[in-house]
């Protein structure tokens, strides 16, 4: 085989995003921060949504750095008006987004025995409701600008293994996750005659802003030990997948989840 005729096997599986446009929310540390700078890297435009936007600035410095365009704009994923106003700039700056990470999320860690009405309240309002909220402006938008014509239309959905894995202290949260697993598989059969794709990704543990305590005391340091591979997971092992299921080459795939967890709950 010749190297064009290899080369045109593969020629419609790039996971170039140039002239795309990517919505991340949570963008402000953790994975959604690596996000950001992958899908800048890959040539789109990125859209760095969180609610503490001065964290922001120095990270559209970076995004920018891969001579893209990059801007940054508060989001308070659970609030309807903030949700529309953050899509709004983003369309002022940029046009229709044409793909949604959406990544935000926050853990009210602890015994379901000891976890306030209020704790859980928000941890269902930030994981689920504001989950919600993003994918459906992304899609009421992309459809509004023509997705069943132009295909490009894909919502990303950030779970985690917890949603159907049982770890000690993550009721709120594992329920939420597993909310917007079986949110996005939903979501992928209404829309999928609307050019959109939605896919679920469900990262396993890594050392991240949100998860570092944990490791430092003896719950962390027994779910650590109790993984196949003794180890936490790379940030970075999402990077191929993320950038695959916003790209063209997924054109075919919606209503999936995907698990990345290094084997740790084999």
């Amino acid at each position: 085989m010749t190297i064009e005729s290899r080369a045109s096997l593969i020629s419609g599986y790039s996971f170039d995003l140039s002239g795309r446009t990517v919505l991340i929310t949570g963008a402000s540390a953790g994975i959604g921060k690596r996000f950001a700078l992958i899908v800048a890297a890959s040539g789109a435009n990125v859209v760095l949504a969180a609610r503490r936007v001065a964290l922001l600035e120095q990270l559209k410095l970076e995004a920018e750095a891969f001579g893209v365009k990059a801007l940054a704009v508060g989001m308070d994923v659970a609030d309807e008006a903030s949700t529309k106003a953050a899509y709004d700039a983003a369309e002022g700056a940029f046009g229709t987004v044409d793909s949604v990470v959406v990544n935000a999320g926050l853990n009210m860690a602890g015994s379901a025995l000891g976890i306030s009405a209020a704790d859980f309240d928000q941890t269902v309002a930030v994981n689920l409701r504001g989950a919600f909220l993003t994918a459906r402006e992304g899609a009421r938008r992309m459809i509004a600008a023509g997705s069943v014509e132009r295909g490009h239309g894909r919502i990303v959905l950030i779970s985690s293994v917890t949603a159907y894995h049982t770890s000690p202290g993550m009721v709120p949260y594992a329920a939420t996750k597993a909310g917007v697993a079986q949110m996005g598989k939903s979501m992928a059969l209404d829309w999928s005659a609307k050019g959109i794709n939605v896919n679920v990704l469900c990262p396993g543990y890594m050392r991240t802003d949100m998860t570092e305590e944990l490791w430092e005391i003896e719950r962390g340091k027994k779910l650590l030990a109790s993984f196949p591979r003794q180890r936490l997971m790379d940030m970075e092992a999402l990077d191929p997948l993320l950038l695959y299921l916003c790209s063209d080459a997924s054109a075919q795939i919606t209503g999936s989840v995907f698990t990345v967890d290094d084997g740790q709950t084999l």
